[in-house]
């Protein structure tokens, strides 16, 4: 792969249509090629703010699960949420912890 061939932290890449050159980070351009080879495997890919605050049928959604068990998670004090009227918010980050 061309970006194991790479050596500097920060590579610097050409844009082809307006020749300007710009450094990112080989960590981005490795994430970059990730996404890429997972999209061209058919594969969805979502981007999500980690501050990003979901509904209980969301997040059991991204865990795998059913609602109705996911919903004992908060209840029984295994994931921290919070109250937006009647409803749960739980945070993005709370779940892929």
């Amino acid at each position: 792969m061309a970006l194991e061939q790479l050596n500097s932290e920060q590579p610097e890449i050409e844009i082809e249509k307006t020749k300007e050159k710009i450094k990112i980070p080989i960590s981005t351009l490795k994430l970059l090629s990730d996404i890429l080879k997972a999209m061209g495997q058919g594969k969805l890919i979502s981007l999500v703010p980690v501050a990003a605050e979901v509904t209980t049928p969301a997040a059991a959604e991204i865990l795998g699960c059913l609602r109705p068990h996911f919903v004992r998670l908060p209840e029984d004090g295994m994931i921290a949420f919070t109250k937006v009227g009647k409803h749960r918010r739980i945070k993005y980050e709370d779940i892929l912890k």
